[in-house]
C-alpha cells in the first residue's frame, strides 16, 4: 500500500542471520558510558569475535580514535553484507518492538522518518523537532562515521503524543498475529528485547490513519514526532543527507536510502517509559555564596526566592544538609530552564567553579556531599506538558531530562542500508 503520513515511513529492515547469537549481536547506544571505557571492554571480551553491532558503530568514549577506527567499522559493514551476515527481514514495513527493563515493558515501533521533514536550525517548525539544541562542534566527528557507511543501525528514539494510544498499541494488542523476528535478553542487564514483523496492508494501514489522525489533531504547525534520545546522530542523519541530495536529480532524492534514518518510535505516555530529570552539582564553590549570587539574579531578573509558595521548586545541597529553594514569578518556561539561566551567568562570572550534569537523586546526593561541592535536585519532569513545552521553548535546555538509566537506552539491533 501507499504510505500517505508525512515524516514516517515504512523501511525495508536488515537483522542479523539465524546463525549470528542476537545477544551478542546487540549492544548499548553508542553515546553511553562516555566516561566508563571498563564498561566497553568487557563488552569487546563478552562478543569476543562473535559478529555484533559493537564493530558496526563507535563508542564515543573511543571518538578520538575514530580516525583509524572508522575504515574498519565501514570494511566490517560491508563484510556482513557480502558475507550474509545482514539479511532483509522487513520489506517496506515496520517492527514492533517490546524492550522490558526494571520500569515494565515499553512498546516501540521501528520505522525511518523522512529528513525532508526534518530541521534543527532556531526558529524552524517542521514535523519532525529536535528537544535539545544541537551543538554543531559534535556533528562532524559523527559525519565521518556516516559517510562512506554501507549500513546504518539506530539509537534514535523518537516521540509521540499519543495519549489515547491509537499507534502502537493496537499493535501491541494483536502482537500475537505478527512475525515473531526476535526475542532475546541484552548483555550488561539490558534487560530483555523482542520484536515483531509489521507488514501487512491492513496493519500499514492501521498506522497510517492513526497518525494522519494524531497529525490533524495538531493544528497548525504540528510538531508531529520529537526527538527524545539521538538527538545529534539525527543532526547528523541530516547533514550527511543535505551532502547526498546536491549530487542527485529530483527524482533520485525521492528515494535514495540515506534521505530516510532509522528510529524507533515511542509513546510518550507509555508507563514504562520514564522521564529523569537530569540534576546540577557544581565544585569549587559553596552553598551560602552560591545562594547570596543567586537572590542577586534573581532580583534583577524579576524573580525572588523563597522557601516556599508558587514557583519553581528546587533543593539545594551540601555536606551539611539540604535546603528547598522556590523561585517565586521564574523567568524560565520550565524549572531546568530557570535555574540553568543563573548558573550559566554565575560560571561565566566564577571560572574557578565547574558544573556536572547528574542522573539519578542519590547520585547528586552523593556528590554534593563533598567539600565545595553544592547539587541542585531538580523537579520531577511532567511528561504530559512536555509536547507543549518545546513548542514553547522551541528546543530545552541542555541536559533537561533522560529516558531512563544508562542500561536501559536503545540497543543496536536492526539496520537499513544507506547506499542505493
Amino acid at each position: 500500500m501507499a504510505f500517505e503520513t508525512v515524516a514516517l515511513r515504512p523501511a525495508s529492515i536488515l537483522l542479523p542471520d539465524s546463525s549470528v547469537n542476537p545477544e551478542t549481536w546487540a549492544c548499548v547506544a553508542c553515546d553511553q558510558y562516555t566516561s566508563q571505557p571498563e564498561y566497553w571492554e568487557k563488552v569487546k571480551t563478552l562478543v569476543g569475535d562473535a559478529p555484533s553491532t559493537l564493530k558496526l558503530m563507535l563508542p564515543e568514549c573511543y571518538l578520538k580514535d575514530s580516525a583509524s577506527l572508522v575504515p574498519k567499522i565501514h570494511a566490517t559493514m560491508a563484510d556482513c553484507l557480502r558475507q550474509g551476515l545482514l539479511k532483509p527481514a522487513v520489506d517496506n514495513g515496520f517492527i514492533l518492538c517490546e524492550r522490558t527493563v526494571a520500569s515494565g515493558t515499553r512498546v516501540g515501533l521501528v520505522a525511518t522518518v523522512d529528513l525532508e521533514e526534518y530541521d534543527f536550525a532556531a526558529g524552524s517548525l517542521p514535523l519532525v523537532r529536535p528537544t535539545e539544541q544541537t551543538i554543531a562542534s559534535r556533528l562532524p566527528a559523527r559525519l565521518t562515521i556516516r559517510r562512506g557507511a554501507p549500513v546504518e543501525l539506530t539509537h534514535i528514539m523518537i516521540l509521540i503524543d499519543d495519549p489515547d494510544r491509537t499507534v502502537l498499541e493496537p499493535l501491541r494488542n494483536r502482537k500475537d498475529t505478527l512475525r515473531k523476528l526476535y526475542d532475546f535478553d541484552l548483555m550488561m542487564n539490558g534487560g530483555h528485547l523482542a520484536g515483531y514483523a509489521v507488514e501487512s496492508d491492513t496493519d500499514l494501514q492501521a498506522v497510517d490513519s492513526a497518525m494522519k489522525a494524531l497529525k490533524e489533531r495538531l493544528g497548525e504547525h504540528p510538531m508531529l514526532l520529537a526527538v527524545g534520545d539521538g538527538n545529534h546522530s539525527l543532526a547528523t542523519a541530516k547533514a550527511y543527507w543535505n551532502e547526498i541530495r546536491e549530487t542527485l536529480t529530483e527524482e533520485e532524492r525521492l528515494t535514495h536510502p540515506a534521505r530516510f534514518a532509522l528510529c524507533e518510535i515511542v509513546n510518550i505516555h507509555d508507563e514504562a517509559l520514564l522521564f529523569e530529570p537530569i540534576h546540577r552539582v557544581l565544585t569549587g564553590t559553596d552553598k551560602a555564596s552560591l545562594f547570596f549570587a543567586w537572590g542577586e539574579w534573581a532580583a534583577a531578573h524579576g524573580e525572588k526566592l523563597s522557601a516556599n509558595g508558587e514557583g519553581h521548586r528546587f533543593i539545594m545541597i551540601d555536606r551539611n544538609g539540604e535546603d528547598t529553594v522556590t523561585v517565586r514569578n521564574p523567568a524560565g518556561a520550565i524549572p531546568c530552564e530557570t535555574v540553568q539561566k543563573f548558573l550559566d551567568d554565575y560560571l561565566a562570572k566564577h571560572p574557578e567553579t565547574e558544573i556536572d550534569y547528574i542522573h539519578g537523586d542519590d547520585s547528586l546526593r552523593s556528590l554534593s556531599r563533598a567539600e565545595g561541592a553544592v547539587g541542585f535536585l531538580l523537579p520531577e519532569i511532567d511528561k504530559r506538558s512536555f509536547f507543549e513545552d518545546v513548542k514553547v521553548l522551541g528546543v530545552l535546555p541542555r541536559k533537561t531530562f533522560s529516558m531512563g538509566e544508562a542500561d536501559e537506552k536503545r540497543f543496536y539491533m536492526e539496520c537499513k542500508t544507506l547506499e542505493k
